[in-house]
């Protein structure tokens, strides 16, 4: 990052009132640092609001130069959600751990401020806000082809290798977890069908990775030409639903003996994301059959179904970078890439010093009442179980970039 003074403040809420939110329960967790540099003075805030089934996770390491930002979207219930933001970051933390003695023990040269023991080791993972606490913008509640852009240069290794403990990370909390859901669906068959959508960025230095599994955006916007105004909207991350033709595809090639593949616009008529974490029952037979009834998918031919090879990119950050806006896709239901660049920009702008990611949010919810013909005030007052009828559960986070920012904020709305 270009800026000596980076802020990263978080936000989740649910569908409860945005007046509900408790300026008293704000938490700020600051990095110390030692020295001058990357990440400088960042801040992670969180607000009070109870969330649905997404999950944020937000962690920063100024002395190290690290920033991670994950969003966890979880779908037919929390387990899945909840289990990634227990131990994905952990998992990552520990691969990452094991990289730096490998590269030593080869001798390969690291960068100098890697250090992967204390990389992000203030995790801002409070369980607690599943049910009342929210990062500071707002939470509305409802629900590979690797691709590695490599650079040429002496970090060539170490970029490729950190891409790696990223994807081993989350092979091993998928391994895990389905492992759990075997051992406990005789009492809980609901497990099986429980998901989440996944995705990551990890920024060090001047190097953004991300990851992705599921329908969750990752978009960078960034100065297009030579008037700073104009903004260009760049996805990082790939869509991984039936929606996409290259994923739909994928599929038919992949199970050629299957007539039912894609049922109803789903995956075996049950889902409409092609790649997720969990969602067992789809991707081994012994689960499925954990199911009774309709519930169970018939004639499970070639399982697995759902695919856990998650898409990977490097991104070097460059002057024309402005911000990286990571949202699950509640957000894009009632929004553009285009449209969300164009309103973040244009309120960082205006307000400096406030969330972009809380405004965007209300943004939305104003939309949504729109669309249903009802005003805010009557939007927010559908309980919020039922008022997942006019809008998913959306997270956003905002990270912005570049030297003209004094803050760099991410934020999230469930």
């Amino acid at each position: 990052m270009q800026s000596n003074t980076s802020n990263l403040s978080g936000c989740i809420s649910s569908q409860s009132d945005c007046s509900d939110w408790d300026a008293s329960m704000l938490k700020s967790m600051s990095a110390p640092s030692h020295s001058e540099g990357f990440l400088n003075a960042m801040e992670v805030e969180i607000a009070g609001g109870a969330a649905g089934e997404d999950r944020v996770q937000a962690v920063c390491s100024e002395e190290n130069g690290w920033l991670f930002c994950a969003i966890y979207d979880g779908f037919n219930g929390r387990d899945a959600a909840d289990f990634l933001a227990g131990t994905l970051y952990e998992n990552i933390r520990l691969y990452l751990n094991t990289l730096n003695s490998k590269m030593m023990t080869s001798n390969i040269m690291m960068p100098d401020d890697f250090c992967p023991d204390g990389p992000l080791p203030y995790l801002i993972e409070d369980h607690s806000f599943h049910e009342n606490m929210s990062l500071e913008a707002s939470s509305i509640n409802d629900m590979g082809v690797a691709m590695v852009q490599k650079e040429e240069g002496s970090s060539d290794v170490f970029k490729n290798c950190v891409i790696s403990c990223l994807e081993q990370a989350l092979a091993q909390a998928e391994s895990d977890f389905l492992y759990m859901v075997e051992q406990e669906m005789d009492d809980r068959p609901d497990l099986v069908s429980i998901g989440s959508c996944v995705l990551v960025v990890l920024i060090h230095g001047q190097d953004l990775y991300s990851l992705n599994l599921g329908d969750s955006r990752a978009i960078l916007a960034k100065t297009k030409g030579i008037n700073a105004e104009n903004l260009e909207a760049i996805q990082l991350t790939d869509c991984h639903s039936v929606d996409n033709e290259a994923e739909r595809m994928r599929l038919l090639s992949d199970h050629p003996d299957d007539p039912k593949i894609i049922s109803h616009g789903k995956v075996k008529g049950k889902l409409k994301l092609t790649r997720a974490f969990g969602v067992g029952y789809l991707k081994k037979k012994k689960l499925n059959d954990a199911l009774m009834g309709i519930l169970q998918v018939p004639n499970l031919l070639s399982p697995p179904y759902i695919s856990t090879q998650p898409s990977l990119n490097i991104h070097r950050i460059s002057k024309d970078d402005q911000f990286v806006l990571v949202a699950s896709d509640g957000l894009f239901d009632f929004f553009s890439n285009e449209e969300v660049v164009k309103i973040v920009r244009s309120f960082i702008i205006t307000s400096p010093s406030s969330n972009p990611a809380k405004f965007l949010v209300e943004q939305l919810m104003s939309r949504a009442a729109k669309r249903a013909g009802l005003s805010l005030d009557e939007l927010m007052d559908i309980p919020a179980g039922m008022r997942r009828e006019y809008h998913d559960d959306v997270t956003v986070i905002v990270i912005l970039l570049g030297t003209g920012h004094q803050t760099s904020t991410a934020s999230t709305h469930q």
